[in-house]
């Protein structure tokens, strides 16, 4: 069994990829930014049932600063890096989210490299690969960048396509033998294990309370949570997946208004105030000119964007779960730990 380092533990992901570790067997260390976070860590878990919580170790570390780190990697034989910045809202600068996201990365890489770590999977996103090209009809894979410099590029989007570019820059350049391996995922749902969860779950939660009162025309693509943990388990070990990018998404994408119909088919009345109708494009682009909040969706509206996901399918032998059972999940998960309240 290895010894693995999962930065950022106190997230969604990776408090689900810890407990996927656990009960592999393997000995985790994870990053907090504060001690005072380890007991949200611990809940997480025991929500989780993961077992052998003893064998997980905690070190004080942050993307921003160089301190911990080398403490974090000690011993490690991989690293899942899987810390990343994420705004609550707008930033006043691109730079607030691109410098930390992409230092954030390389700082982690250069510890890896300098503790003679085997393997680094990075979570990257598809934001990194499918933004930034306008409406077309392509299907993208792990061939394809985000353009930067294109429409509809949020400073969340261009971060994650800098930061991974930066990720195999380095390895390319000073790497000295280091792995890499990117796992790009979706909008990223399934069952949450506490308050802490990522913001595609909003979605969800909003739908449930009732603040949502029609599905605007927005399509995502979805993927299970513990599919995604799983994915950065199988590249973590997989002998050809260095140098490798893997897309992690369940299968074609799904409108709000598909989620939202089969929240009420599937949770009956938890689901009761999930919308049964669509609000029209237009309306929205009315209401973005007043209100604020409504104007990042604009350029998402009727936008489908395909992805496939042949390469994990076939190289890794992965199985995700699909749209529906994902956004099941993170429903009833939502209603059983009492987290529609607010």
């Amino acid at each position: 069994m290895a010894h693995v380092l999962v930065t950022g533990g106190t997230g969604f992901l990776g408090s689900h990829t810890i407990a996927q570790l656990l009960t592999a067997e393997h000995t985790v260390t994870t990053t907090v930014r504060s001690q005072a976070r380890r007991s949200d860590v611990e809940r997480m878990l025991a929500v989780a049932g993961a077992p052998h919580t003893d064998r997980v170790s905690y070190v004080e570390a942050d993307l921003t600063a160089d301190r911990g780190w080398d403490r974090a990697v000690a011993g490690a034989d991989h690293v899942l890096h899987m810390a990343s910045p994420f705004p609550g809202t707008r930033p006043k600068h691109e730079d607030e989210v691109i410098v930390p996201a992409r230092d954030g990365a390389l700082r982690v890489l250069r510890a890896a490299r300098d503790a003679g770590v085997r393997r680094t999977v990075l979570t990257s996103s598809f934001a990194a690969e499918g933004y930034g090209h306008g409406r077309t009809a392509r299907t993208f894979d792990e061939d394809d960048w985000t353009r930067t410099d294109g429409p509809g590029v949020s400073a969340y989007i261009k971060s994650k396509a800098v930061a991974e570019r930066a990720a195999w820059d380095f390895v390319e350049r000073e790497g000295d033998g280091l792995e890499l391996t990117a796992v790009n995922p979706v909008g990223i749902f399934g069952p949450v294990l506490g308050p802490d969860y990522a913001a595609s779950i909003r979605i969800i939660h909003t739908m449930l309370t009732g603040g949502m009162r029609a599905a605007p025309p927005i399509w995502t693509n979805t993927v299970d949570v513990r599919d995604v943990a799983d994915l950065h388990l199988r590249a973590m070990t997989a002998p050809g997946a260095a140098g490798q990018r893997y897309l992690a998404l369940a299968g074609e994408p799904i409108s709000f208004h598909e989620i939202a119909l089969t929240l009420r088919a599937r949770l009956g009345e938890d689901a009761a105030k999930a919308p049964t109708g669509s609000a029209p494009a237009w309306l929205l682009r009315l209401l973005a000119t007043v209100n604020p909040a409504l104007r990042e969706t604009v350029p998402q509206l009727g936008v489908v964007r395909r992805a496939s996901n042949a390469k994990a399918r076939k190289e890794l032998d992965w199985t995700p779960r699909s749209n529906e059972d994902a956004v099941v999940a993170t429903a009833e998960s939502l209603v059983r730990l009492g987290l529609l309240s607010g």
